[in-house]
């Protein structure tokens, strides 16, 4: 896959198909071959005739690996995403992001609204307002010499995926210890471009789907019927409330 430079680290990225563009950003543990490609997302919107680009976040994927906290941070990977549009070339775009990918997201939608033509936050409610739950936990258990080690729950969770994505867990571990890019009610209430938020309906992490909705101006919900935060991500009604979402916003 390509790459490209952010702040003198090498990142990869993948670009197919033509048409307006759309930027796709992973969550946490994941890549954009887990995340987007292999649920099919990059097959379902270049049918959908779009171009779609996705990201490997710092830390995650194919992309350079990083272990000191302070390398991270939503508001350094949204950096990194205006950064790839940038490198393409890309004056605007549809950005989906999912779960920590959501955040990234919204920073975008806030900062840079000039660069996002709609913004889908996927996989998060108004967990965006809170920090990862059991944040320290999850780091902690990322680097535990064994998952018999772990106790928390969430912690066990995230350190099973990052085994079975095959993840650099020393990265992700200082991924999760960065400080947390919080974004709050008042700069939620100043984006102005179109929003679709999408959480599975049986999703415990990320937080109430129509609590962050009513903090969004004009913001539309996607309910994702008895699905969990993991299994929502390639569900057949995530993707078509996706591509009605996208033909109608301006």
């Amino acid at each position: 896959m390509p790459s490209f430079q952010s702040d003198g680290l090498e990142l990869v990225y993948r670009d197919e198909g033509e048409g307006d563009p759309i930027l796709l950003i992973h969550g946490f543990a994941s890549s954009l071959d887990v995340n987007w490609v292999g649920p099919g997302w990059f097959e379902t919107l270049k049918r959908d005739g779009r171009r779609v680009i996705a990201i490997d976040n710092r830390g995650h994927g194919a992309s350079e690996k990083l272990y000191d906290p302070a390398f991270y941070g939503a508001d350094v990977m949204a950096g990194d995403a205006l950064a790839l549009l940038d490198h393409l070339k890309i004056e605007r775009a549809d950005v989906m992001g999912y779960s920590m990918g959501a955040r990234i997201t919204a920073l975008l939608a806030i900062r840079h609204p000039e660069r996002v033509r709609s913004a889908i936050l996927g996989g998060m409610g108004e967990g965006l307002l809170r920090g990862a739950p059991s944040a320290d936990a999850i780091a902690e258990g990322l680097v535990a010499p064994s998952e018999d080690d772990i106790v928390d729950p969430m912690a066990r969770m995230f350190r099973r995926f990052a085994e079975a994505t095959k993840s650099d867990r020393r990265a992700l571990s200082a991924c999760m210890r960065a400080q947390r890019s919080l974004v709050d009610a008042k700069m939620l209430g100043t984006i102005k471009v179109p929003v679709l938020v999408a959480v599975g309906t049986e999703d415990e992490v990320a937080g109430d789907l129509d609590a962050l909705v009513r903090l969004i101006p004009g913001a539309e919900a996607l309910p994702i019927p008895r699905r969990d935060h993991n299994r929502a991500v390639g569900d057949k009604v995530y993707k078509e409330g996706v591509l009605a979402f996208l033909a109608r916003r301006p």
